[in-house]
């Protein structure tokens, strides 16, 4: 059997993994050895699975494989931020983030190659969509970050502490293939994260927010931006197709259904110098969020190429930050993370051909704005 019609068994849930097994006349007990031994382990060969029989083993390397995306380039930022650009099935290319933090690490990972729904302030938008990732594609991401540690003492303890569905790509668009790689990512004989540490972050497919609930019981994130609809619909184009009011309540009717605690859902809110980042825009944000369980997590704008946006002002964003605690909503603002890798949010671009000259272009920009700063 050539290799492109190995059965990949990166990406395969437990149930699905099972299915497999039974399907070659094995117990279901032989699914989750090979799950432990592809995902604590971080095993790809099915030679060094010594709990298996070597007939098995044998007859696995004929029909199966263990493929993650391949990775074309890795840089490391002076803040210790990784990225990784990964070729995936049919040449297009993704990004991935890790970003430490103490015992935290946090891994942003893509959803789709490109993006269909062209945000303004994002660079991922303004490459187009191609196509949604596989569960495999998606999961790899999360299995390539782990292995890029070496070997670990503690086999219970990942590097990968948290994992936030917000790098390229709007992943409740590729619904079926995030869930079984965020179900994945909660399974004990894989990583086992906590749901509480799982964060799907997506810019308001109001149908697609009922269908997570019903399926899936993860942190819920909104790419907000906006105040109101009017300046939301320049931002945010989505939001001409479900406006606030029906994101407000399709988020009401996610929190209600999360069994835990930890209901709050966080709204992510670009600062765009002149734009969206006045008193008034801050005032508007707590008429419309007060009576919902959320925090707001103010990003510093990302500049990428010919984005048309400027960082807002420290003083202003301190403000905006000021004025919203004392009317009680809970708000902290992000340390931007990876900017001199092109990884901080909002600057994905699955992009390795064009890396340097995008380089050089973001400098020049960089340097024109320095010089004419009022900052």
């Amino acid at each position: 059997m050539s290799a492109a019609e190995k059965i990949n068994l990166l990406g395969k849930t437990r149930e699905e993994m099972e299915a497999f097994f039974l399907s070659l006349g094995e117990k279901k007990f032989r699914a989750h050895q090979m799950l432990k031994w592809i995902y604590v382990q971080q095993v790809d060969d099915f030679e060094q699975m010594t709990d298996i029989g070597k007939g098995l083993r044998e007859k696995l390397s004929e029909i199966a494989e263990v493929r993650p995306p391949e990775v074309l380039q890795q840089d490391i930022s002076r803040d210790g931020t990784r990225k990784w650009v990964l070729k995936v099935d049919g040449g297009g290319a993704v990004e991935t983030v890790f970003i430490p933090d103490g015992r935290r690490g946090t891994l942003c990972v893509s959803s789709q190659v490109g993006c269909a729904l062209d945000c303004s302030f994002c660079s991922t938008g303004k490459q187009g969509f191609q196509r949604d990732l596989s569960s495999a594609e998606i999961i790899g991401q999360v299995w390539l970050a782990c292995r890029s540690f070496g070997p670990r003492k503690n086999l219970s303890q990942h590097p990968v502490t948290n994992v936030v569905m917000m790098g390229m790509g709007e992943p409740l668009l590729n619904f079926d293939n995030v869930v079984r790689s965020m179900k994945l990512m909660k399974e004990d004989m894989a990583y086992g994260i906590s749901k509480r540490r799982i964060t799907l972050s997506t810019s308001g497919i109001v149908p697609m927010i009922d269908k997570l609930s019903e399926v899936m019981d993860v942190s819920l994130a909104i790419s907000l931006h906006a105040p109101n609809d009017e300046l939301r619909n320049e931002l945010v184009p989505i939001n001409k197709k479900y406006p606030l009011s029906e994101l407000l309540n399709a988020c009401r009717r996610y929190s209600e259904k999360i069994p835990h605690k930890h209901k709050s859902i966080t709204m992510e809110y670009v600062m765009l110098r002149g734009v969206n980042d006045q008193l008034e825009h801050a005032r508007q944000l707590v008429a419309l969020l007060t009576d919902l369980p959320v925090k707001l997590n103010l990003i510093p704008f990302n500049p990428f190429p010919h984005a048309g946006y400027e960082r807002s002002k420290q003083k202003d964003i301190m403000a905006f930050h000021k004025l919203l605690n004392s009317n009680g909503l809970m708000t902290t603002v992000r340390t931007t993370r990876g900017d001199d890798i092109d990884a901080a949010c909002g600057q994905l671009v699955g992009d390795v051909m064009d890396r340097t000259r995008r380089s050089e272009r973001w400098q020049q920009e960089v340097f024109l704005r320095a010089a004419g700063s009022d900052d």
